[in-house]
């Protein structure tokens, strides 16, 4: 499986594997992976970070925005391989290593099965091994504090939760971009609008404070959206946002 690379910034690309995407920062020899894809995207993880001149030995660090599965997906592998730490937000650190899971259950699709696109992205995740259940056995809480992490592309956290407790996007300030995993979508297979957007309620833990981390978004100064699905969004993420509050009401 190719994955499709798009340089977005100096030393930024925003990669699209199986429907879900995934971001490279790029800093000299040393890179920072925001998100892994699913488990069937493994070769196209890989593939990508060789399209850029970089390789797993030079990932410094896994940034995960959620630990859903196709987001994920090869964090334990290259945690176990590499030896590289994978960070999330404290309070998703303990769903990284599935004491729970707070994901979409088969259940809810099964009932949601009517929707156009439902049926077709559900066959799509078996097939990529989206129902796997591949934990991180270590995961770490990055850091908390007000300012950048310190690894390449210098992403700041912003604690978003509602998509699961302890979501987060990443700000890269002087790039002037926003990684913003599942808070804030630009398409999904089984939505029927394409632009900035929340996924379909049945995707959310909690929908209200989904909506509400919205209103966190849209205090970040960028102009360019790279999301967990869908393609790039250029133009002000403060109006992405809003737009995307507006069609969730």
């Amino acid at each position: 499986m190719h994955a499709e690379v798009h340089e977005v910034g100096k030393g930024t690309y925003l990669v699209h594997g199986h429907h879900t995407n995934w971001v490279i920062l790029k800093d000299g020899d040393a890179v920072t992976l925001v998100d892994t894809g699913y488990p069937g995207d493994r070769e196209g993880l890989l593939g990508s970070l060789a399209e850029v001149g970089s390789s797993p030995e030079a990932v410094t660090a896994v940034l995960i925005t959620h630990a859903h599965n196709d987001h994920l997906g090869s964090a334990e592998y290259l945690r176990h391989t590499h030896g590289t730490p994978v960070y999330l937000h404290e309070a998703e650190v303990p769903h990284a290593r599935r004491d729970f899971l707070q994901q979409v259950a088969v259940g809810d699709v099964l009932k949601n099965a009517w929707r156009p696109g439902v049926v077709p992205w559900l066959v799509h995740v078996l097939k990529v091994g989206g129902t796997e259940q591949h934990p991180v056995t270590a995961p770490e809480a990055f850091p908390v504090a007000d300012g950048p992490l310190d690894l390449p592309g210098r992403p700041v956290p912003v604690h978003t939760p509602g998509h699961t407790d302890g979501h987060t996007v990443y700000h890269l300030p002087e790039a002037g971009i926003v990684i913003s995993g599942d808070a804030l979508v630009s398409g999904h297979r089984t939505s029927r609008i394409q632009g900035p957007q929340l996924l379909p309620d049945m995707f959310h833990h909690e929908r209200a404070r989904a909506v509400a981390s919205l209103d966190l978004i849209a205090e970040l100064d960028a102009d360019a959206l790279l999301p967990g699905h869908g393609p790039l969004h250029r133009g002000a993420v403060k109006a992405a946002a809003q737009q995307a509050r507006a069609r969730a009401v």
